[in-house]
């Protein structure tokens, strides 16, 4: 996607936390509350996420990501999601990538994260096994799930 821009936001920009929001809705209708581990805008403050908005050239926003730091050395993505109008366009991938630069640029040596386990998270899954992410157990404070996948990589 030539017109497309990523660069840094935050969860207060209207457009940027209705699309938090949304995401945040969609994903607790469709996992029960112990399984779903979507964070809300203002929590992604609270950590101090680096949230970044991909947009096309007019501003309509497409698609965000937020990466949070775990560990001195160990980032995990959260947030990650393209509005269902943009899907397959090439803005989850260009998201991700500009999320793992960051991650380097902050001297992160390893990037994790937690997905879903069922068919509507196969996308995901998909994108970020091409990404170099492998499977992995469960992290940070995560516990052992059936509707969640654990993915890592260094970087």
């Amino acid at each position: 996607m030539d017109s497309l821009t990523v660069a840094f936001d935050i969860p207060t920009t209207p457009d940027v936390r209705a699309l938090l929001e949304r995401h945040f809705n969609l994903m607790r209708a469709g996992s029960p509350a112990e399984s779903c581990h979507v964070m809300q805008p203002d929590a992604l403050l609270e950590r101090g996420a680096f949230l970044v908005a991909a947009r096309e050239k007019d501003g309509a926003l497409l698609g965000i990501g937020a990466l949070t730091r775990i560990a001195p050395n160990h980032g995990e993505l959260k947030s990650m999601h393209t509005a269902s109008e943009a899907r397959g366009q090439g803005v989850g991938q260009a998201v991700l990538a500009e999320l793992i630069n960051t991650a380097r640029a902050r001297d992160m040596i390893r990037l994790s994260l937690e997905t879903g386990s069922s068919d509507i998270f196969a996308p995901a899954r998909a994108l970020y096994a091409r990404n170099g992410f492998a499977s992995c157990g469960p992290f940070g404070d995560y516990g052992v799930d059936p509707l969640s996948v654990f993915m890592t990589r260094t970087l």
